[in-house]
């Protein structure tokens, strides 16, 4: 299948560029993965079959929000769990009891092992805003202003949008496209006049949905093909492939 856009961001045609957090910007979808594995494992114990990172995880879980992951995964398992709450204890048979073990998890891989943000990602960021381009940060979770601070790239984005904001601001999760959304307008820039960049299924489907100008699809574990079919305009490996043209900055005096 031949690609409907080339591997190009036109600034004649973008002007902002939103970046999903894990697995564009820092290395920490495995991270993720590995926590849910973790959590979901010791519960379906006696129950049903493991938790397939491969499967389970990408299809289910991957750029949803926290709950809506563990609601879409138990579902998939014909699962019923309640709901709970906030106080839940870790790993207790409650949605939230499951979402707060994957959290406690995940901060302990982080606290442990730090943040690491591909250099690719990085580079990108720096050629566009030496362009004069728009970027921001979006995540799900509420540990992105963490991730991105401790990968000492806050000071690349002009605004981020996180679990935070979507909690206050009762933004519904992906494959709504409403955290983008968020995004775009604290940009001031109009969807048709922005750029996404995002790995998983349910963000990209996001992307489509909210008529984004350019949606590349950054596809890490070989889903090219299910990730155009969502609505990726361009799919690469890694954003090392993409290059950007216009809005030249003038030359110093």
């Amino acid at each position: 299948m031949n690609e409907p856009f080339a591997p190009v961001i036109d600034l004649a045609l973008v002007g902002a560029v939103v970046f999903d957090t894990d697995g564009v910007v820092t290395d920490t979808a495995r991270v993720h993965a590995a926590a849910w594995k973790h959590a979901f494992d010791t519960f379906l114990r006696g129950r049903s079959r493991p938790f397939d990172i491969r499967d389970d995880y990408l299809r289910h879980v991957d750029g949803r929000p926290r709950l809506d992951g563990v609601r879409t995964f138990l579902a998939s398992r014909a699962i019923s769990l309640p709901e709970g709450g906030p106080d839940d204890p870790p790993g207790a048979p409650t949605v939230h009891g499951l979402g707060t073990a994957k959290d406690l998890l995940f901060a302990e891989q982080v606290a442990r092992y730090g943040v690491a943000a591909f250099p690719s990602t990085v580079a990108l960021l720096h050629e566009l805003r030496r362009r004069g381009c728009r970027t921001a940060v979006v995540s799900a979770s509420r540990n992105c202003r963490t991730m991105v601070t401790a990968a000492g790239l806050i000071q690349l984005f002009d605004t981020l949008v996180d679990g935070t904001d979507t909690d206050r601001l009762g933004l519904p999760g992906k494959p709504d496209p409403a955290l983008f959304l968020e995004a775009a307008r604290r940009l001031d820039a109009a969807p048709d006049r922005t750029a996404i960049a995002e790995d998983a299924l349910p963000g990209v489907e996001a992307g489509r949905r909210g008529g984004f100008g350019l949606v590349i699809g950054v596809d890490r574990t070989g889903r090219a093909t299910e990730l155009r079919e969502r609505g990726a305009d361009v799919v690469v490996a890694d954003l090392s492939e993409l290059t950007v043209i216009g809005r030249v900055p003038a030359a110093a005096p």
